[in-house]
């Protein structure tokens, strides 16, 4: 780790504590031979933990050329692709089968790469890593919660989510200003929500980004008569859970006939 310069710019904290390590690697624990993708192994860390269970065909990816470089070094059996996940074309990892995601992700782009993972939610079956200790907490909060947001009802639709652990800032070489939370994501048997998604997604985004308002005034925009009402329109969008979503967004679809 020596000449791996942790960069600003790529959100990079290098993990010190190899038992916090294995404690991550070990979150996913497949029966069977399952496709696990690492992103952004930085130096390792995870990584020589990851290539030490016979189950997982390992791949990472990785957008820092100095950690690549370090990388093919010091582990010459790792598939290593070097480029950003945000912009890989997915659907050429693994010929097509399913995969699980692990990493301790960017503190600047973990949400992008949750969003993106949910675009692929019937090939990733399980989800764990490491993220912000306030990100982690609002994707694995219930409804009710201040964190609760769009990210969380959108994960919480196909995921079940659990927060397994805290990570101290210390642990880290630079160290983060914030603490860390190790999180899992498991597929659950949902595989299309009983209403139209693409305005179940509209819903949630109106209903959150006016989140002070009520949802008779956030969802005004999206219902074409005023004067039609629903009981869930008193409440705000962070005490609706995902069944509440669903039903709010076949009565909006029912406006529009």
């Amino acid at each position: 780790m020596n000449y791996v310069k942790a960069k600003k710019h790529l959100g990079q904290h290098f993990l010190k504590d190899l038992s916090i390590a294995q404690r991550i690697a070990s979150s996913i624990s497949p029966e069977n031979p399952t496709n696990v993708l690492e992103i952004g192994p930085g130096t390792g860390v995870l990584t020589q933990f990851l290539l030490q269970n016979p189950l997982m065909q390992l791949t990472a990816i990785e957008i820092d050329s100095e950690s690549v470089v370090y990388l093919q070094e010091h582990f010459p059996q790792l598939s290593l692709i070097e480029g950003d996940f945000l912009n890989y074309d997915i659907d050429s990892l693994f010929g097509g089968e399913p995969f699980c995601i692990i990493g301790n992700f960017p503190y600047n782009i973990s949400s992008q790469i949750f969003f993106k993972a949910l675009e692929y939610k019937d090939r990733i079956p399980v989800i764990a890593g490491m993220l912000q200790k306030e990100v982690a907490e609002r994707l694995a909060s219930p409804p009710g919660n201040k964190s609760y947001g769009i990210l969380s009802v959108f994960l919480q639709a196909y995921y079940d989510i659990e927060y397994l652990f805290t990570v101290s800032e210390h642990v880290f070489d630079p160290p983060p200003k914030v603490k860390s939370g190790v999180i899992r994501l498991k597929r659950n048997k949902v595989a299309k929500l009983d209403c139209d998604e693409k305005l179940f997604i509209a819903v949630v985004k109106a209903g959150f980004n006016q989140r002070r308002k009520t949802l008779r005034n956030a969802l005004r925009v999206l219902t074409n008569n005023p004067q039609a009402t629903h009981p869930l329109l008193e409440k705000r969008a962070e005490q609706l859970d995902v069944a509440s979503f669903v039903e709010l967004t076949n009565w909006v679809a029912s406006t529009k006939q």
